[in-house]
């Protein structure tokens, strides 16, 4: 049988680093072919040489039996292939249909386009309105743009960069069965995840990359979670070490806030209350596009339009401030999307460590260039983030190693408030677990930890009380204890009933 992709020594250099050295894969038709590696092992690198957005420095690419150079990604989509990239390229000031249609043949009007979009949405079960603006999605929506717009192209080759990393245990259910669906049609997958329990649930072989080099072949379904860690980082994750803790005095508090949205696109927020103390950490799960974006935009200041009694930090009234004057009293803030609202791609690293931390400033408010690089190389080394240094701008980090600056530069901070969005989105197991150690850290010391994710096994692990949010709303506070992830599934559709009217804190 012909390959479906063949690649021969592919390499790929940068300044100070090889991303890929001397690369060899075979992936059949119909194959679903994982390719796995902790942050930086160079997979990315290698899925968008396939992909035709990066030019390699040598080696061959042969696709259905033909030697191909792939001059483009435009280039690539008229061989066959399409791919979902972690780091989503869409533009925001666009529809989710003009994106859509922008990597479509011309041939198709943009309503045509809508309606495709509604079909296969329907099909697959990634619903998604056609006519919304990009920049009102959330990141678990912007997903579904990504895949939906993959999947119209009818492709040969898939390629999925954390097609996952946002979604919940429902969705990825039904995504691996259109997966399963169109590889039994003779389409072949390119399958990046961190979480290996997909992988061995999905993939049929794996090809392990370690320092831009292919370190093991295996079959996922004959390895365990702990195995595949071994090929991937050398060693398993260390585990997780939870200690009794009696928690504090309140310092986050939201009571009866609502709000509404900022755009006809948006949720309103309706009559929330929950309440986070010294020493624990509180998760709120829930399906992407419920709330937690606007949520987050009004615990970190960044909407203002709150009353002021309505919010509460370190017991003062901060509904109506802004996000510094919230910083000087001790709340940090990870938002959902690393490019964007939490770093500016161009800027080095170091200048991006002055976003939110006034003191690398002189008291007369001079930048301070060799504290300020310190800083940022003493984040850098603390939390094992891979780089050219302070100095590397934060567009050239892998997506894990960026998403570790960022929780590191506001973990460092000594928080008495934490909220973080999606911790470890698109992060290696290893890295993970340390990003959660440092959380469960975090609450030792005494802070107050609120974590934002769509991953449950996540929430569960680290997570002292869980809320459930769904179409602006908050049900009640449930303890980890006694909570199950089928209970939390059903209150993830709102039905957490009337007998729970008011909000434990």
């Amino acid at each position: 049988m012909t390959l479906r992709l063949d690649l021969r020594g592919i390499t790929k250099h940068y300044p100070s680093v090889v991303a890929n050295d001397g690369i060899s894969m075979q992936v059949q038709p119909g194959e679903i072919h994982a390719v796995l590696g902790e942050n930086g092992a160079g997979k990315s690198t290698l899925m968008k040489i396939i992909y035709g957005a990066v030019s390699p420095d040598a080696g061959e690419i042969f696709f259905n039996g033909r030697s191909v150079v792939v001059k483009s990604p435009q280039h690539a989509r008229n061989l066959g292939i399409s791919m979902v990239f972690q780091h989503f390229s869409l533009f925001e000031t666009f529809t989710v249909a003009q994106n859509v249609w922008l990597g479509l043949q011309s041939t198709f009007s943009l309503d045509e386009v809508s309606a495709l979009i509604v079909e296969k949405a329907q099909t697959y079960g990634l619903d998604i309105d056609p006519s919304r603006p990009i920049h009102t999605l959330g990141v678990g929506e912007m997903q579904r743009v990504e895949i939906i717009r993959a999947l119209l192209t009818e492709p040969q080759l898939l390629i999925m960069d954390e097609p996952t990393s946002v979604l919940t245990p429902q969705a990825v259910e039904k995504l691996f069965d259109v997966l399963k669906q169109i590889s039994a049609q003779g389409c072949s997958i390119l399958y990046i995840s961190h979480k290996l329990h997909e992988i061995r649930e999905l993939c049929s072989h794996c090809t392990v990359l370690r320092n831009g080099r292919v370190t093991g072949v295996c079959s996922p379904a004959q390895e365990s979670n702990e195995s595949l860690s071994r090929l991937m980082i050398g060693a398993e994750p260390a585990a997780l070490v939870r200690q009794t803790q009696v928690p504090g005095e309140l310092r986050l508090k939201v009571q009866s806030l609502s709000l509404h949205a900022l755009d006809q696109f948006g949720v309103d927020l309706t009559d929330l209350s929950l309440g986070v103390h010294s020493g624990e950490v509180v998760g709120i799960a829930g399906v992407s596009g419920n709330g937690q974006r606007e949520l987050l935009m009004a615990l970190s200041g960044e909407d203002d339009r709150c009353e002021p009694q309505s919010i509460q930090v370190m017991s003062r009234p901060v509904g109506d401030w802004g996000p510094r004057a919230r910083r000087e009293i001790g709340l940090h803030v990870v938002a959902e999307d690393r490019l964007g609202r939490n770093v500016v791609a161009e800027m080095s690293l170091k200048d991006n460590m002055m976003l939110t931390r006034e003191e690398t400033l002189s008291p007369q408010g001079f930048i301070q260039p060799r504290a300020l690089f310190d800083q940022t190389r003493e984040i850098l080394q603390r939390y094992n983030v891979r780089s050219n240094g302070p100095q590397a701008k934060a567009k050239s980090l892998s997506g894990g190693n960026l998403q570790k600056f960022i929780m590191g530069r506001e973990m460092d901070a000594n928080p008495k408030v934490f909220i973080v969005s999606q911790p470890t989105w698109g992060v290696d197991v290893g890295s993970a677990a340390q990003i959660r150690a440092q959380v469960l850290e975090l609450k030792r010391e005494g802070c107050a930890v609120l974590v934002v994710s769509e991953e449950l096994d996540e929430l569960f692990e680290i997570c002292d009380r869980l809320y459930v949010m769904a179409q602006g709303k908050l049900s009640p506070s449930i303890n980890r204890q006694e909570a199950t992830l089928s209970g939390v599934g059903v209150w993830m559709s709102g039905l957490w009933g009337e007998q729970h009217a008011s909000i434990a804190s």
